[in-house]
């Protein structure tokens, strides 16, 4: 009876979202419980407190990019836009444009990026978040980058990883670069 309530609900969100959640059937078959745990990481990546839901969408898209799987970036997308962040957002993000982004949107973008790489920028970008918006807001940040990271890493485990380049943002193509986090180093040379 679990298996089959569990696959029902796999079932209707590959529907809604047009996503092959696959390797939630692998992990149901292998062990309900885990499945019902690892469905716990959708409330984590769903708590929001204080922050405008582009500024929010562009930690969790930022973050999917990262691990480099082309079906979760995809999802992260149509997700935003059904929550209204604009076409013209997500096509800055998807670019890593931060001068085409509003600037709440490019703080947020600077600082996931930073934490990703382990950059002591992060600190000073952190810093503008909560000044901005306050604590809660920087901790919906913190819940969005890491769920946003755990499906693609199950996924990859699991062996149903796959990395594209061609995320559709308002019915219209965009190419990626793989979302790549470059190094400090090529951080700089971005800067110059």
């Amino acid at each position: 009876m679990v298996r089959w309530a569990l696959r029902r609900a796999i079932g209707t969100f590959e529907r809604t979202w047009h996503y092959d959640a696959s390797y939630m059937r692998d992990i149901i078959d292998a062990s309900p419980l885990a499945a019902w745990l690892f469905s716990r990481v959708t409330a984590l990546g769903r708590f929001r407190q204080d922050l405008p839901v582009e500024a929010w969408s562009a930690a969790g898209i930022t973050a999917v990019r990262h691990e480099d799987c082309g079906p979760c970036t995809q999802l992260a997308v149509t997700m935003a836009e059904r929550a209204g962040v604009s076409a013209a957002v997500l096509r800055a993000l998807l670019a890593d444009n931060p001068a085409a982004m509003p600037p709440e949107v490019a703080l947020v973008w600077n600082f996931t990026r930073a934490t990703l790489a382990h950059d002591a920028a992060a600190d000073g970008y952190r810093e503008a978040i909560v000044k901005r918006w306050g604590p809660r807001a920087l901790v919906s940040l913190a819940f969005a980058i890491t769920a946003a990271r755990i499906y693609p890493t199950v996924k990859y485990a699991m062996g149903h990883g796959k990395a594209c380049m061609r995320i559709v943002v308002d019915g219209t193509p965009v190419m990626l670069d793989h979302g790549r986090v470059p190094a400090p180093a090529d951080m700089a040379v971005r800067r110059a």
